[in-house]
């Protein structure tokens, strides 16, 4: 099992591997790219939680204030 997972990672150079398309046809994919667009997506999502947090906290401590006076 280990001998045919080393022939395929060798036969794929710069984690290139082929996809078999609907129609029959193959693409290259290269799983680098892959990585880092997910990496990129998880940064927008997190400044994008990081951002509703802020805007929720700066609510609540303005009715806080709005309250008190």
């Amino acid at each position: 099992m280990s001998a045919e997972l080393k022939e395929k990672n060798e036969s794929h150079p710069n984690h290139l591997h082929d996809v078999i398309l609907k129609n029959g046809s193959s693409k290259k994919v290269n799983l680098n790219d892959l990585v880092s667009r997910l990496n990129i997506e998880k940064k927008k999502e997190r400044r994008g939680n990081i951002v509703l947090s802020a805007a929720a906290v700066s609510a609540v401590a303005v009715l806080g204030v709005i309250l008190t006076l």
